[in-house]
């Protein structure tokens, strides 16, 4: 494991020497931007290990991306390789078609202590509701970044992050957008405490995920990535565009249908991924993604 290597599969070439913020926080958008949340593997007939080793090798060397507990994983090890305060932390995620948060944890994320501040780093969590910048563990603050406004809030020690959602502009009415597209104003997105975890902790949740009928990641493929002005994602024979503040406070979102002969070229042109094995594209579950 090579930070140097790492640092090629994200295209950064800046420094790195200073363990402050802004370098930080470039590292942090190069990784979003290079390296997709996908869960392709499940789709694929491959197993997802919890493993750091085979979370470098899949995402550096394989040119892959992965879900939260492989982003977030191999960012920790970045991180700490580098000097950095790490600390892993998890959380619950919200499923709005049921309002009401998971039962048990089932995201990894970290917080990364700077200058006797404590910020929140989740390169993992992908679509529409993925950081792009730290967010300083302050609560009842509205923290602006691109994709919207993120905010903390903390009730009894427990942590919730919200978005606030723009409106959005679909030039194509045909496609169906998602759960409550206009009406939905401030999306929860998962709750968590600042207990320290072990990778370890998070290996019932890493199973659960992969194999069970109900889970979100057996009954959609999910591929997303950022970029420099919104995000894609291809869910099921779904791609999903979104640019944003396209204008007046509004996101564009452009959604197409693809065949099956156009998944493979989409993925290798718009996610830069090649599959090693033969992809099965499903989207059976109703909960929503944006």
């Amino acid at each position: 494991m090579d930070i140097k290597e790492y640092f090629a599969r994200i295209s950064y070439r800046g420094s790195y020497d200073k363990l402050d913020l802004a370098t930080l926080t470039d590292i942090f958008q190069h990784h979003i931007r290079a390296v997709p949340f996908e869960n392709l593997s499940i789709h694929c007939g491959e197993s997802i290990e919890l493993d750091l080793e085979a979370s470098y090798n899949k995402i550096v060397r394989r040119n892959r991306g992965g879900w939260c507990m492989e982003n977030n994983h191999l960012l920790s090890w970045v991180l700490k390789t580098l000097g950095y305060n790490v600390t892993l932390l998890g959380s619950r995620v919200y499923v709005p078609e049921y309002d009401a948060y998971a039962e048990e944890m089932d995201h990894l994320l970290l917080k990364v202590v700077l200058d006797d501040k404590s910020y929140i780093v989740d390169g993992g969590f992908g679509m529409a509701y993925q950081l792009w910048e730290p967010m300083e563990l302050i609560s009842g603050t509205d923290q602006l970044q691109i994709p919207g406004i993120f905010r903390l809030v903390e009730e009894s020690g427990v942590w919730y992050l919200e978005k606030v959602k723009r409106k959005q502009w679909v030039p194509d009415q045909s496609i169906s957008t998602s759960h409550n597209v206009d009406k939905e104003v401030c999306r929860r997105v998962y709750l968590f405490t600042l207990q320290p975890r072990d990778i370890e902790e998070f290996r019932p949740s890493n199973t659960h995920l992969q194999t069970a009928p109900d889970s979100l990641f057996v009954t959609k493929s999910i591929c997303s990535l950022q970029t420099v002005d919104g995000v894609r994602a291809l869910v099921g024979w779904k791609l999903t565009e979104i640019k944003y503040n396209f204008k007046d406070n509004m996101d564009l979102v452009e959604i197409r249908i693809l065949a099956d002969e156009e998944i493979e070229k989409t993925l290798r042109e718009k996610f830069n991924i090649t599959l090693d094995k033969k992809f099965v594209p499903i989207n059976t579950s109703r909960l929503s993604l944006f």
